[in-house]
């Protein structure tokens, strides 16, 4: 085996879903049961990275400036060792890595972070990746990181084959694509972290929930139709099917024994606020969409931020607000052979 080639630092931004993903067929590859759709996110970022050092007994995590054990290593233990794997090295890794956004509470912190880890890695390690590449093995450290590799609007199509090569993220419009959405994501103060992992999470939901064949079922059909209303900028389609997408969500979440339930009842007003600020208006001009956690989404365009800002701002228990817009994807930020300088990583 050959050595690595040595440092590489790595950014990628979370998504949010808007057809989720929740579910495996192959639990190991990390092979969906369904095709999800994201928006990448501007502003939060994850900064990874990656030093393969000889002589180094161990792989070591850093994370938020304090050493990381237990299951967070394990997980970027297990990713390492795929990219050690095919890259034909043998060295241990330093990774640190830091986000500017909450870690572990439902803003798809593992998101950014396994896509983060999978391109410094890789490229620490030598490996030239194809974008389609890259996906698929950021998938493998978190399935939604597949999406960050990606900025704009974001397809995770699941694919059939058991091997999961036709299972990778592809972009469908670059983040420019509609400037007038806006992202309003409520920060839920006191939001608990998640005492289940999602990956044992929606296992759990896949085998008890009785609502989850029906939501499989329907999906398609939402997805094709969510498709083109983000291809035609159609703001009140595209709010309509995600307030259903992510109530299907949550109720095959609800419905899983033991139920699972991630919002607190700040995240339950604001919902109820995006509901009536919507039939105030006599039409959709919000959306409210959350992930495994407690903090809220909501997108609307710039035309009704005012007037979404009016109906919601005061809502007591949001700990800060971030105004957000589709972002780019991930991104090389340096790269350096062993023995550079003082400006490696």
């Amino acid at each position: 085996m050959r050595r690595a080639v040595g440092r590489a630092t790595y950014e990628a931004a979370p998504n949010i879903a808007l057809i989720k993903y929740w579910g495996d067929r192959d639990a190991e590859l990390v092979l969906p049961n369904n095709s999800s759709l994201s928006v990448t996110l501007d502003r939060m970022r994850t900064r990874t990275t990656v030093s393969f050092e000889p002589g180094l007994p161990q792989d070591t995590l850093q994370l938020n400036g304090r050493r990381a054990s237990g299951q967070p290593l394990e997980d970027v233990v297990e990713l390492l060792d795929v990219i050690r794997a095919r890259a034909g090295i043998r060295d241990r890794a330093a990774v640190r890595s830091s986000n500017n956004f909450p870690t572990a509470s439902g803003l798809a912190s593992s998101a950014s972070g396994f896509a983060a880890l999978a391109g410094a890695g890789a490229r620490a390690a030598g490996l030239a990746l194809s974008g389609r590449a890259l996906s698929q093995l950021a998938r493998l450290g978190s399935g939604s990181a597949c999406r960050s590799v990606y900025g704009g609007f974001v397809e995770w199509r699941a694919g059939r084959r058991p091997d999961g090569r036709d299972c990778y993220a592809r972009p469908l419009y670059p983040a420019d694509h509609w400037p007038e959405l806006v992202d309003r994501v409520a920060i839920v103060r006191d939001a608990p972290v998640k005492r289940v992992r999602s990956a044992l999470a929606m296992q759990s939901t896949v085998s008890t929930s009785p609502q989850y064949p029906g939501r499989l079922a329907e999906l398609p059909r939402r997805a094709a139709r969510m498709r083109r209303a983000i291809g035609a900028r159609d703001a009140e389609t595209l709010f309509e099917l995600v307030i259903e997408e992510c109530d299907s969500f949550r109720l095959v979440c609800e419905t899983t024994d033991p139920p699972l339930d991630y919002l607190t009842g700040t995240s339950r007003r604001l919902l109820d606020g995006v509901r009536a600020a919507n039939a105030s208006a006599g039409r959709p001009i919000a959306a409210y969409t959350h992930d495994a956690g407690a903090h809220v989404h909501i997108f609307t365009t710039r035309g009704d931020l005012a007037r979404l800002r009016r109906a919601l701002d005061r809502v007591p228990g949001v700990e800060r607000w971030l105004t957000l817009s589709p972002g780019g994807g991930g991104r090389l930020v340096r790269a350096a052979p062993y023995g550079a300088g003082p400006g490696a990583p």
